[in-house]
């Protein structure tokens, strides 16, 4: 049973922007199994709704995934206690804003807010997934985690270049995670997308753990001008969502216990 499912999750894989529908004899190239195994398990997930038949017998991710992924936004606390701060960033600055987790060692972006003043930026938006060390939110993901954790993900990953601007140097960005860790936000300087600039802040949860990031995305040309107050809002504004999700009465509660521990 163990393996079935994880030969379903290795279907769901092979579908995406670039390849939308897949045939049996795909799936079964692609897998290594036998084509009368592919079609058994492509028709079984057709039955389940996670995949549907198309007329030319090809086939294609079925509804139920969308139904699937509204319950999860709709159910996931730090979303939920996000939109409204990341509504009010919105106001206050007119830029984009984003949310964002981290799935299988890639920045995953659960939520967007399109600014009033920004420029569209194509390459993010809900469910996209891109490499984490060339953005703030990934930095902040990535700086959550102890370096080895780190280092086996950027084995798998690597640490391809998306700008010029982009760090490609292990040994540096084990030195910038470093700094983000210390000062408690990050910062992306065209090394993502040309002539945009993010910084970013953690939302951490009522144990104090790191399971979200929100960035605020604008142009380089007023990035600049604004470096510092746009640090401070999305800091300001991270914690407030960390104090919403209950990290601030985490914390008073450790202080109680190291005060009273003999």
């Amino acid at each position: 049973m163990l393996s079935t499912v994880r030969r379903v999750g290795q279907v769901l894989e092979l579908f995406g922007a670039t390849h939308p529908e897949r045939s049996v004899s795909e799936v079964s190239s692609l897998l290594g199994i036998p084509k009368s195994t592919a079609h058994a398990l492509l028709c079984t997930m057709c039955e389940i709704g996670l995949l549907r038949r198309t007329s030319d017998r090809r086939y294609r991710l079925g509804w139920r995934i969308l139904a699937l992924s509204t319950t999860l936004l709709t159910t996931t606390q730090y979303r939920v206690e996000a939109r409204p701060v990341m509504e009010d960033l919105v106001s206050r600055f007119g830029e984009t804003v984003h949310l964002a987790t981290m799935e299988s060692g890639r920045v995953l972006y659960v939520d967007k807010l399109q600014g009033t003043r920004a420029v569209q930026v194509s390459v993010t938006g809900v469910g996209v997934e891109l490499p984490a060390h060339c953005s703030a939110v990934g930095k902040i993901l990535l700086a959550a985690r102890p370096w080895p954790e780190v280092e086996a993900l950027l084995a798998r990953t690597g640490l391809p270049a998306l700008t010029p601007n982009t760090i490609t140097d292990l040994h540096q960005l084990r030195a910038e995670l470093e700094e983000v860790r210390l000062r408690g936000y990050a910062f992306d300087i065209e090394e993502a997308v040309l002539e945009l600039c993010c910084v970013a802040a953690p939302i951490r949860d009522h144990r104090g753990e790191v399971v979200a990031a929100m960035s605020l995305s604008v142009p380089a040309y007023r990035f600049h001008r604004q470096r510092d107050e746009l640090r401070r809002a999305i800091v300001a504004a991270c914690r407030e969502v960390s104090a919403r999700l209950g990290y601030t009465a985490y914390e008073e509660s450790l202080r109680r216990r190291l005060a009273s521990a003999p």
